[in-house]
């Protein structure tokens, strides 16, 4: 699992020049052997927190300069799912910041396709070590709740070191290499967990965003609890919706509860093949075929699709973003009305309602 940590460690080559047969072949070498000639330069705490807030507030990532952190717009929103993660799992400060730390050494915040022997992902954890399949590997939200898991099991470790932490939970051939991260990693917390608590702002970075931020009227908290995978009490599509929102709504709520399956076609919520359940995109783009809209596969494209539309102004049908950045984010759904949004949320989760005041939207496009 951890060559290509290593590799990346000694020869400080920029992630754009790796490729993963070259990353494997040179973690074969006997020269790799050590990760001090690679260390991360000194930290501005508050540079990382203005430029991170930057990013994540939509402002784009092409002026960003963060020692170690060569690819910003790709990195730092990996980093806010991890972080995210961990709060979601009641993890402290200090556990966060040990999974971003080891997510740096492993794949500089990158979600590999390739690694040392079968390592994948965020972490490069291997499937044939127990961490999952290729493609929950490769799940940020799936990779980053293995390794918490992992963490809370090792005793004592909120008194060890960053990288003793880490190493507990890695076992790599090289348990000092964590440690150069850790600053990098601690501001990249600070930084992070104030954009959480953000309000949410509307989406896109063209010439069509929205002047009206304002949040939506109803978030769904007066419904109160939501059973997973089931129908809120009283809920009905509402009846001044689009003719094909209706549609669009009423398909989507017949997958509520059918699991999520990151990459999966949602061509057959229903049936034997994993790969014909939903994840998050595919929902929203067969709900709309099953009305005669036609929208592209992933949530980068759809994020491209109608017009953008204030939180304010949400109507039902309008795909709600959430995750990532304004500008690219990483999670789609369909808003329902009534403050509730359908969504597939992650792996392990079924298709389920959903509150927007625990959404967390960040913006919303209109295809209708």
């Amino acid at each position: 699992m951890k060559g290509i940590a290593a590799t990346i460690g000694v020869l400080c080559l920029s992630p754009l020049l790796l490729a993963g047969t070259a990353v494997v072949a040179a973690a074969g070498d006997s020269s790799a052997t050590t990760t001090a000639s690679c260390e991360a330069g000194p930290v501005d705490t508050a540079d990382v927190q203005q430029q991170v807030a930057a990013l994540l507030g939509g402002s784009g990532a092409k002026d960003l300069r963060i020692e170690g952190l060569e690819l910003p717009d790709e990195q730092i929103p990996h980093a806010r799912t991890i972080v995210a993660t961990g709060i979601t799992l009641g993890v402290p400060e200090r556990g966060q910041v040990v999974a971003l730390a080891t997510a740096i050494q492993e794949s500089r915040l990158r979600n590999l396709a390739y690694g040392d022997r079968d390592s994948l992902g965020l972490f490069q954890q291997r499937p044939s070590q127990g961490w999952g399949s290729p493609a929950q590997i490769r799940d940020p939200v799936y990779a980053s709740t293995k390794f918490y898991k992992g963490l809370l099991k090792v005793a004592g470790w909120q008194q060890m070191t960053i990288t003793q932490a880490a190493q507990a939970v890695q076992l790599s051939g090289f348990p000092d290499a964590y440690a150069q991260w850790e600053t990098l990693a601690r501001a990249l917390q600070k930084a992070i967990v104030p954009a959480l608590k953000t309000p949410g702002r509307p989406a896109g970075d063209g010439p069509d965003r929205p002047a009206d931020s304002c949040s939506p009227l109803d978030d769904g908290n007066a419904i109160g609890p939501i059973p997973e995978g089931a129908v809120p009490k009283g809920y009905a599509v509402p009846s001044d919706a689009d003719p094909r929102a209706k549609r669009a709504l009423t398909w989507a709520m017949y997958q509520l509860g059918t699991l999520y399956q990151w990459g999966g076609t949602c061509r057959a919520p229903h049936g034997p093949d994993p790969m014909g359940r939903c994840d998050c995109s595919s929902l929203t783009q067969q709900a709309y075929k099953a009305a005669g809209v036609t929208l592209t596969r992933t949530t980068y494209t759809q994020i491209g699709e109608g017009r953008a539309v204030a939180l304010g102004q949400l109507r039902p049908g309008d795909l709600v973003f959430s995750r990532g950045t304004p500008a690219r984010p990483e999670h789609v759904g369909l808003y329902a009305g009534h403050g509730l949004v359908i969504e597939a949320p992650r792996t392990g989760k079924p298709v389920r309602f959903t509150a927007l005041a625990d959404y967390a939207t960040h913006g919303a496009r209109r295809v209708l």
